[in-house]
């Protein structure tokens, strides 16, 4: 927004309206892209920690925690006064960030009967998107009102933060969670709960009851260090790759980052911020249709079918604006081109909202056994963060220095995680939460580094 950036970042500003300045370089500026960034990194730092407090408390009372870090920062920015006031903001934002999306992808993996798990835990990334775009339609909005338009922008995040917290104190907690802290009668409570009054649920607690106690005998060894034996070699390497290569899908900047690529372009800032608003309209389409595919299809067929996709319209943004951005003397683009930038890019957002998208939460909240299962979410968690910390600050820049070869850069990202996919990650449709180590048991390469319970 205008008058956000005249009240924080006069200089961006500025270069903004220089008719000399690169149509690349317009938003180079570090201190504007740590208001941003700051939140990711303090996420990182909250989802570790959030680790064992989720161990010892439960996932209900860590999203509680979040809810009210998140309802702190978003008061403080709304009332910023200086940059220091917005970053501190941002931190808290990013605390009740990390403390929520370790929690709530297991709560509703662990909650979720089997055979609809994967469109639960879609459902997660669905409402991510859906607050992505009331986030856009209230910049829209506020982005009319002079001067204080962005306080009300800002300060909005509140809805969503008193939210949480009132969910969080209305749900109860997960079976498997109040097993692991020695609840089996409260335990039985919430699974019959969640499965109904008339549902036979003794089973289910018996399997959950088993798979917990068979964690709690090799408690002592700690879940970080059991990552490091070989009989969990396959869910570290799961632990990095698949959220490493959700982030360099480029997906993250071009989601933070839309308006700015859309006012590079062309448009102004009113409809830079509308362009912004189309794609999380289709990414929630992506999302919709991938949360009823999910448990259908399978997690690869999506993960391949999007990966080749965003591929695709990557290479062709790229072919675009190499052909017609600051060509001639312009600082712009011809106006059909840019739209074509715009369907292009709400293309690879809805191939990505129908795979990565929705999918780096499913995955990772249904492989893990439950001895490492808040570990493995805080390790996934946290290298996520740290790439959208570190892809958030240098994206601007990157963009000046790279050009057009940003996209190139991307798609030769998704071309290799494509691949992973295809070699190294097993289908876990459809296979409950306690018999999970059997499909790596079967995979042709993790088998040979797989232990099972009988073997150990």
């Amino acid at each position: 927004m205008d008058s956000f950036l005249n009240k924080f970042f006069p200089e961006v500003l500025r270069g903004m309206k220089s008719a000399k300045r690169d149509a690349y370089c317009k938003y180079d500026n570090q201190l504007l892209t740590a208001f941003t960034s700051s939140m990711y990194i303090a996420a990182m730092l909250a989802s570790l920690v959030a680790s064992s407090v989720t161990r010892r408390v439960g996932r209900k009372a860590v999203m509680l925690i979040g809810g009210i870090m998140f309802l702190a920062g978003s008061v403080i920015n709304a009332g910023a006064v200086n940059v220091a006031m917005l970053i501190v903001g941002r931190i808290l934002l990013g605390f009740g960030v990390g403390f929520t999306a370790q929690a709530a992808p297991l709560y509703l993996a662990e909650i979720s009967p089997t055979r609809w798990r994967g469109g639960f835990t879609t459902a997660y990334h669905f409402f991510l998107v859906a607050g992505t775009l009331a986030a856009n339609v209230a910049n829209y909005v506020t982005n009319r009102i002079p001067d204080w338009g962005w306080r009300v922008s800002l300060g909005l995040a509140a809805v969503p933060s008193a939210v949480i917290v009132m969910g969080a104190l209305l749900v109860s907690d997960t079976p498997s969670s109040l097993v692991l802290r020695g609840e089996p009668y409260a335990a039985r409570a919430s699974l019959q709960r969640v499965r109904g009054a008339g549902a036979d649920v003794e089973a289910e607690l018996k399997d959950i009851i088993c798979a917990v106690e068979a964690a709690r005998r090799d408690e002592e060894e700690g879940a970080f260090r059991r990552l490091r034996a070989e009989g969990y070699r396959h869910y570290l390497v799961m632990m990095v790759a698949i959220p490493a290569f959700f982030d360099l899908t480029g997906m993250v900047v071009i989601s933070v980052f839309s308006p700015v690529l859309f006012r590079t372009v062309g448009f102004d800032s009113q409809r830079a911020i509308f362009g912004a608003v189309i794609i999380s309209l289709v990414s929630l389409c992506g999302v919709a249709l991938s949360t009823l595919a999910v448990d259908r299809c399978g997690r690869r067929f999506l993960f391949l079918a999007g990966g080749t996709a965003m591929l695709l319209f990557q290479v062709a943004v790229s072919w675009v604006l190499a052909d017609h951005l600051g060509k001639h003397q312009a600082v712009t683009m011809p106006k059909n081109y840019a739209m074509g930038v715009v369907v292009l890019v709400c293309l690879y957002t809805f191939s990505f909202s129908m795979s990565w998208g929705p999918l780096k939460w499913v995955v990772p909240s249904e492989i893990y056994p439950v001895e490492i299962r808040s570990a493995g979410q805080a390790i996934t968690l946290s290298v996520a963060l740290t790439l959208s910390f570190t892809q958030t600050q240098v994206f601007i820049s990157m963009l000046c220095a790279m050009k057009y070869a940003i996209f190139l850069f991307y798609s030769g990202w998704v071309l290799a995680m494509t691949l992973f996919v295809a070699a190294f990650l097993p289908e876990t449709k459809g296979v409950p939460l306690e018999t999970m180590r059997s499909v790596w048991a079967r995979h042709w390469f993790w088998r040979k580094f797989v232990v099972l319970d009988a073997a150990r």
